[in-house]
């Protein structure tokens, strides 16, 4: 096992530094002076940060010092978010460079042709030419028996070479043409395509961290009496504290989901990437959430990343109830968590069972699961409702396209027989602070009565 994980790490490794490789040329070799100051700066740009990208990776998965974590985040995690939209941008423009690169050849033979087409043929040449030819009638005797032929004298514009003394800095002319129009391509296609990889990196870096946005969604439930109507649930997933995103963040996301004055909040899995140790001070400002009933928590795949016995009682000391494969009954509907796929791997995975096998199926009931794809196993006991996370719609788009082949809903709300799924996008974003076509949310979602 351990060689297979070295052996796919190598690959992973190998397939980063090639696509490096490429941009580096295509950006930086293709448009820059040999031996030059802005080849140097950008080679050992292309060299630090994918380097800084690994280090931060490695850092959070591993546990390390936490002030080592945070120095890594912001430079190696932007550099990821970077790096793949100077990839994209840099592909959409290789049609121009190859055009490029064909009207340079083109035009680089015309000028060697132009050249050639200058050098005058030697006159043995000539003579040897008109010794094989046939002899004219009327060309004199003296000729035809093979007279001496004196050589033309070169005329004032042959060189010394046998060229053409203005062909030459023609056919120099053209070749040089050549070569500055694909250089000046290359770096028009580079500047355009670093300056929208800095844009969308910039634009998708500044919506995360100015907050969420709330997001407002009407769901009727079959079995919800009719003093249920408008019940309000603020749910929020994926906040993500961690060496990027903390204190600070986290009092954004408390201001934010009270300025809803929901009825009850539901946190809905990875809160956290980090232990209790190093983010207990930036999770203080969740307990000032405030709600009619109260804050309810399930566990995320990255809690199990983080310590997830530990985070557990650390909720609870914010305030918050903890639902691990458990059930509650609120006055209108009963409310149940089922625990993360992830802590089957600590023998504390989902047991629905243990949540909704005893339920009283005359109530509605809203399920809160981490991961989309628990879906099946709540249409099987009859959930009116799912609340699920982990998707991050994508976060940088085109990963919306990785996260729907995973997932059976990437966003929104969807319907799965007679239950519903409602997918957040969440509020935070794991590696890179940046989304990209996937714009954070909080969502409050107000139940109605069909019998209203």
């Amino acid at each position: 096992m351990v060689i297979v994980f070295a052996l796919v790490a190598l690959a992973v490794l190998a397939l980063v530094a090639a696509l490096h490789l490429y941009v580096w040329r295509r950006l930086v070799r293709d448009t820059t002076r040999p031996r030059g100051v802005a080849r140097r700066a950008g080679t050992a740009l292309f060299v630090a940060a994918p380097v800084l990208m690994i280090a931060a990776l490695v850092a959070e998965r591993s546990g390390a010092p936490f002030w080592l974590q945070r120095a890594l985040a912001w430079p190696g995690f932007l550099w990821m978010a970077l790096a793949l939209y100077l990839l994209l941008a840099t592909v959409v423009t290789e049609p121009v460079r190859v055009w490029a690169g064909r009207r340079a050849r083109r035009a680089t033979r015309e000028a060697v042709l132009a050249g050639l087409g200058a050098v005058p043929v030697p006159s043995a040449e000539r003579a040897g030419v008109a010794d094989d030819a046939p002899v004219s009638a009327a060309e004199p005797s003296g000729r035809a028996e093979g007279a001496s032929l004196s050589p033309a004298p070169a005329g004032p514009s042959a060189g010394a070479d046998g060229t053409s003394s203005s062909e030459a800095p023609r056919a120099s002319a053209l070749a040089a043409s050549a070569l500055s129009r694909r250089v000046f391509v290359s770096r028009v296609a580079g500047g355009t395509a670093a300056a929208v990889a800095l844009g969308t990196t910039g634009w998708g870096t500044y919506g995360v961290l100015r907050g969420p946005r709330v997001k407002r969604l009407t769901v009727p439930l079959a079995r919800l009496p009719r003093s249920a109507h408008g019940f309000r649930i603020a749910v929020v997933s994926d906040i993500h504290l961690g060496p990027v995103l903390g204190r600070d963040f986290a009092r954004t996301v408390v201001g934010t989901i009270n300025s809803t004055q929901p009825d009850m909040i539901a946190v809905v899995g990875d809160l956290v990437d980090g232990s209790v140790k190093n983010l207990g001070p930036a999770a203080a400002p969740l307990a000032g959430l405030e709600s009619r009933l109260g804050t309810y928590f399930v566990t995320g795949n990255h809690e199990y990343f983080s310590g997830a016995a530990q985070w557990l009682d650390e909720v609870r000391t914010l305030g918050m109830r903890p639902l691990e494969n458990a059930r509650t009954e609120l006055p209108y509907f009963d409310l149940a968590g089922v625990n993360d796929l992830q802590g089957e791997s600590e023998g504390h995975g989902p047991d629905f069972r243990k949540a909704l096998g005893d339920r009283d199926p005359s109530r509605a009931c809203v399920l809160m699961a981490h991961q989309p794809v628990q879906i099946h196993q709540a249409v099987h006991y009859s959930v009116d409702l799912q609340l699920s996370g982990h998707t991050h719609g994508g976060q940088l788009w085109p990963g919306n396209l990785v996260a729907e082949a995973a997932n059976p809903t990437v966003a929104g709300l969807d319907r799965y027989g007679d239950t519903q799924l409602y997918v957040s996008r969440g509020a935070g974003a794991w590696g890179p602070p940046t989304r990209v076509w996937a714009p954070s949310d909080i969502t409050v979602i107000e139940l109605a009565s069909r019998q209203a």
